[in-house]
């Protein structure tokens, strides 16, 4: 540096030193001269700082050096200061482009030097001259000064400016402090630390001498009456709504707790108490530390503390933050709280655990897995043991006592409100399921086995069946455990129903006989009760069709099926009425014991009765369709002997059997058809699929699924379904014309036996005549008969009363045509597809189509 430089830099610095000493508010009124020795001793300073070398011994880095500066204010108590620091150090780093210091990180570094050698007292200059903002003094030297500046500025008048204190010849900081001891007094007519006693009695519940509780205001409150600064009443005001708040916590677990045992409390809430009672045992401690540390008297601005342990309002405020965290959320709680229990209790304190704050999420935690031990041992005992200890009904299984039959659908359900939102709507299900399938196989089946695979699952699940193994947020193991229980017990379930009760026998031993599936029986049965049933219902014996019954089944292949099937299957009659035939009150009934009837219940085999009787009149029609044909036959085969009859009576009679042979084979294409699809469509399809579904079922619900969609699709496919109730009238009234059919084909069968008896007597030689005079006089006695009357009028009778037969077959045949045209264009409506094959089967030429006017 050339001496011109030399001597500029030393002028700047002159004139920096000049300008910093006339700024002292304890110079001397006068400027300052160059030639005073604190003038030199502090431009001697200024130049060694500029002109000395600084070597660090620490990388250049700034940010590092401001914040451990920063940390080592806020660890000294000095917070205030440490964020004013931050604040300075973050507008200089920002400051970018010309005129701002490049080199930033020396800068930060001089000042951390300087300050340290003012910390040490090395230099002979005042450095609060120098680094005014930099000040490291104690707390109360900031006291004093902040006393010192706005009494200087009153005295002295100045306006702006800050007035720094190195030496205090006159006492001015005693007489500081004096008067603020004094104001102190003035402005407070009770002691700080008596106030805090106070807010401590508050914090416990208990009214202090001067902090109260005011039920007006709904809380703890210094009097009006006594003299404290408004900030002083605000901060007790704050300190004490944790008082306000243990008091509603206090007052929750000692109403719950006198109520117990009682429903409105149950288990759960006396666990929740009994936690919240343990998080106040801790309140409790740190009250007592404080109330030691409210012993120590507060050390006055002036005095230097022998100890730093006393407690002052705002350390109480600090002291106070976690307290008032936990305190704010279990009053939350109570409230939340006071009209829940059980399940729904557990839940509602769930939804507040999801938070984002450690040490709330670390307190909810805590508390819930105390709350939900008791819920979480029902979970336990109802898996594992199918036990629903459940005394203040709590749990979200619900049983009730019920028949036992009705246990698996009706015993047991979930209580929805009760369900805690940690555990899903799927879980609980299975939960449900699992201790069902328990209680089922322990009261239905008298099975013991389930313990067995409760032990295993609870081995699986990598815990035991004692008590208490379960816990909150251990949602894993629960569902292990859950699933595993429910599996086992589960298939344990269906061998039982299965290997040990024949579940699948049973279901086709009423294939066979209510569904009609064993041929041989069903025909043999039809001809046997024939007779008794076409008798008035109410003259039928149940004993006598009941011996009809052992008698069919003796007489075909039923006989070699398991006794035990065969002891089910009875005789039942319906209620009847005054004009009912036997026809339309028979029907068989299955007997399904426990725990077969869990699956056939009450309602199911009402569907299968009605399923019987739609397939046992479907059988009766064919049974008459095959009578008339029985009767039908021997007629045309003897048609030759009426050779002899007028042309006209003959071609009549011709005529007539021609119309009834043509009405009978339509009528037994449709019933034939409908048979077969009934019979193979309908009922081989469905036990086809039921079939399939049982070997996939994994347990009960499934099992009684398939067998309920099994049922369904016949009684839908079957046209016994609410939707198909207009064409099941029209089939029926089809079925009731065809019985009428068979009633007016006996009788022209009668008729035409009648007229061929005749016939044949009048063609036979004079010698055999007297031998059938005796059998004529007979049958010349009955009323109407044809053979006491002559040829002529046997010929004028036969042709009457084959027209008036001619005549009603032509009238069923119309309105045969008619319910046949209406059932087979009602069948395309059907929304069940299954009813296209029906319709292809009736129509498949096209016949009955091309018959109906297209729309």
């Amino acid at each position: 540096m050339e001496e011109e430089d030399q001597q500029k830099v030393a002028d700047l610095i002159k004139e920096l030193v000049i300008r910093l000493r006339s700024q002292n508010p304890n110079s001397e009124s006068h400027p300052p001269t160059p030639n005073t020795p604190e003038f030199q001793s502090s431009l001697r300073y200024a130049f060694r700082l500029i002109s000395s070398r600084l070597n660090p011994s620490v990388a250049p880095d700034a940010a590092a050096i401001a914040e451990s500066t920063k940390r080592r204010l806020a660890t000294q108590g000095k917070s205030s200061q440490a964020l004013t620091f931050a604040d300075l150090y973050t507008k200089f780093a920002s400051k970018t482009g010309p005129g701002s210091v490049n080199n930033k990180w020396a800068v930060v570094y001089l000042l951390k030097i300087i300050s340290e050698d003012r910390k040490n007292g090395k230099t002979q200059l005042d450095s609060s001259v120098l680094l005014p903002n930099l000040g490291f003094n104690d707390a109360e030297s900031g006291k004093e000064s902040r006393v010192l500046v706005g009494r200087g500025n009153k005295e002295k008048g100045w306006n702006n400016g800050v007035l720094l204190v190195s030496k205090d010849p006159e006492n001015l900081r005693e007489i500081a402090f004096r008067e603020y001891v004094n104001l102190i007094k003035e402005e407070n007519e009770v002691s700080e630390e008596v106030l805090v006693r106070d807010v401590l009695y508050a914090c416990q519940g208990i009214d202090g001498k001067y902090v109260k509780f005011d039920s007006s205001a709904d809380g703890y409150a210094l009097s009006d009456l006594i003299k404290v600064p408004r900030a002083t009443r605000i901060m007790v005001r704050k300190l004490c709504e944790l008082g306000w708040l243990f008091r509603k916590v206090k007052g929750y677990i000692s109403e719950s707790m006198d109520g117990f045992p009682s429903e409105d409390v149950g288990t759960v809430g006396q666990a929740f108490c009994a936690a919240l009672q343990d998080e106040l045992s801790d309140y409790y401690k740190l009250l007592a530390v404080l109330e030691a540390q409210s012993m120590n008297p507060i050390p006055l601005v002036s005095e230097t503390a022998s100890s730093g342990n006393y407690l002052s309002l705002r350390r109480l405020s600090v002291w106070f933050a976690e307290p008032m965290v936990k305190m704010r959320l279990m009053a939350v709680l109570v409230d939340k709280c006071r009209v829940l229990r059980g399940g729904a209790m557990a839940g509602a304190i769930h939804l507040h655990a999801q938070h984002g704050d450690p040490l709330v999420h670390e307190f909810m935690g805590r508390l819930l897995r105390r709350v939900c031990s008791p819920l979480f041992e029902m979970v336990r005992s109802w898996v594992l043991e199918g036990e629903l200890d459940d005394v203040f009904a709590e749990f979200f299984v619900v049983g009730q006592p019920v028949k036992a039959e009705s246990l698996w659908r009706e015993g047991y359900m979930l209580h929805a409100g009760m369900l805690p939102s940690f555990i899903s709507q799927s879980l609980a299900q299975r939960i449900l399921r699992t201790g069902k399938s328990i209680n089922f196989l322990r009261v239905c089946c008298e099975d013991r086995g389930w313990a067995d695979a409760a032990t295993e699952a609870a081995a699986a699940a990598g815990t035991t069946t004692r008590r208490w193994g379960l816990g909150y947020g251990e949602s894993d193991a629960l569902e292990s455990l859950v699933d595993g229980a429910a599996k086992r017990v589960d298939k344990h379930l269906l061998d039982v129903i299965y290997n040990q009760y024949k579940f699948k026998e049973h279901c086709l031993a009423i294939k066979r006989y209510l569904l009609l599936g064993q041929g041989d029986f069903v025909q043999y049965l039809m001809d046997i009760v024939g007779p008794e049933l076409s008798e008035p219902a109410n003259t039928i014996s149940s004993f006598q069709l009941a011996g009809l019954l052992e008698t069919a089944i003796r007489a075909s292949n039923a006989q070699y099926d398991d006794r035990d099937i065969l002891d089910r299957l009875k005789v039942k009659m319906m209620p009847h009425g005054t004009g009912d035939r036997g026809w339309d009150v028979f029907s068989l009934e299955y007997d399904a014991r426990v725990p077969l009837d869990t699956v056939f219940t009450e309602s199911v085999m009402t569907k299968y009765l009605r399923i019987f009787n739609f397939l046992w009149k479907l059988r009766r029609v064919e049974h008459a369709l095959i009578g008339i044909w029985k009767t039908m036959k021997p007629n045309c085969i003897t048609s030759r002997s009426f050779m002899k009859l007028p042309h006209a009576v003959k071609l009549q009679l011709l005529s007539t059997l021609r119309r009834c042979q043509v009405l009978w084979d339509e009528m037994n294409h449709f019933v034939s058809n409908l048979q077969y699809y009934i019979m193979f469509e309908v009922l081989e399809v469905s036990w086809s699929h039921f079939l399939d579904e049982m070997e996939v079922a994994k347990d009960l619900d499934d099992l009684l699924a398939a067998h309920e969609k099994y049922l369904h699709s016949i009684v839908e496919k079957s046209l016994l379904g609410e939707r198909s109730q207009t064409l099941y009238n029209s089939l029926f009234a089809l079925f009731d014309l065809i019985l009428k059919f068979r009633s007016h084909a006996d009788r022209l069968s009668e008729g035409i036996n009648e007229l061929q008896a005749r016939t044949m007597e009048s063609s036979l030689p004079s010698r055999d005549k007297s031998k059938t005079k005796k059998r004529s006089n007979d049958r010349s006695s009955e009323p109407g008969s044809w053979i006491s009357e002559g040829r002529k009028a046997l010929t004028q009778r036969a042709g009457e009363f084959l027209r008036n037969m001619g005549q009603d077959l032509d009238t069923l045949s119309k309105e045969y045509s008619s319910l046949l045209e209406d059932f087979i264009s009602k069948l395309p409506m059907q929304q069940h597809v299954d009813l296209k094959f029906l319709l292809f089967r009736l129509d498949f030429t096209e016949f009955y189509s091309q018959l109906r006017p297209s729309t």
